[in-house]
């Protein structure tokens, strides 16, 4: 229902891209710019301004995507409303996932879930937890799955699957022989964390804290953006990470990697779905999320 000039205006505001909103949509960059033209000749309006190599939205541009999103939104309320009354589920779902998530878990519950229902679109973002939380309350995507709480009081959680961070070497490592280490050692072994805003990070650092223990105070060689980047860094480094055990199990079967048991350190955590407070599910979202439960547990 929504007029595709909306549409490419949503993507071009959204990313400030007209590259980025010509990949989205698979057409052209010259069809982009025709359909903003386009627009801002039927609105009589500027909708964005070019300051050197960037565009940026016009005050009406703003307007126009605040009110462009609720209609979207809308929009998506009323196919999941009048989706329920057809025997075949039809729709569009959009979901965020934090990094290992993302990585890791939901490929097997997107397979499942679109050879139960191939008439459902599903949009999917991935990102750390706090990128993830942010797209939900912009409404960016109608739910989302994190691994770290964001202090907010407009997003309810709902527990998905269990988890645990271990800490793991390469098997290669000659720095650290032992299999288990104390407190007291892991704050002079070098390791290499997940960057800030990531749920990994903020459960190990609240685990640390518990036990009095300042992150500031480890050998934090570097931060990195995702698992997969730790895990091929400790392939070639002396170094520590810790990682969710769902996200080394072929490489432990393999064994290129081997876990380190820390005494008195056991980082249990959870992973979520979120949604907005006082929000009510599609069925196509109730049916996405009993299947994950499913799945998984």
């Amino acid at each position: 229902m929504e007029s595709f000039r909306l549409k490419v205006f949503r993507s071009v505001a959204t990313h400030l891209s007209f590259t980025k909103a010509a990949n989205e949509l698979f057409i052209t960059q010259p069809a982009i710019s025709k359909n903003i033209q386009s627009l801002e000749k039927e609105l009589g309006l500027r909708l964005f301004s070019r300051i050197g190599n960037k565009i940026h939205l016009t005050s009406a541009g703003k307007v126009l995507l605040d009110y462009s999103n609720r209609l979207f939104k809308m929009q998506i309320e009323l196919d999941n409303k009048l989706n329920s009354f057809k025997k075949e589920k039809t729709g569009i779902i959009r979901i965020g996932a934090s990094t290992t998530i993302a990585q890791y878990i939901i490929a097997k519950v997107l397979a499942k879930f679109y050879k139960q229902f191939p008439s459902v679109k599903i949009f999917m973002i991935s990102g750390n937890s706090e990128k993830i939380a942010a797209a939900l309350l912009k409404g960016e995507i109608d739910l989302g799955i994190v691994e770290g709480k964001v202090k907010s009081s407009d997003i309810h959680y709902t527990r998905f699957i269990s988890d645990e961070l271990v800490a793991v070497v390469s098997l290669n490592n000659n720095l650290i022989l032992k299999n288990e280490i104390t407190l007291s050692q892991l704050t002079r072994i070098p390791v290499v964390l997940r960057e800030r805003g990531s749920g990994t990070l903020e459960v190990f650092e609240h685990a640390l804290k518990n036990k009095k223990i300042k992150l500031s105070s480890l050998n934090i060689i570097m931060h990195l953006g995702s698992t997969e980047a730790i895990k091929q860094y400790l392939e070639t480094d002396n170094c520590m990470g810790f990682i969710s055990v769902r996200a080394i199990e072929k490489e432990l079967k393999k064994g290129t990697l081997r876990k380190i048991k820390v005494k008195d350190l056991q980082i249990k955590r959870t992973f979520d779905f979120i949604t907005l407070q006082g929000s009510s599910f599609s069925s196509i979202t109730k049916q996405f999320i009993k299947l994950a439960k499913q799945t998984y547990n």
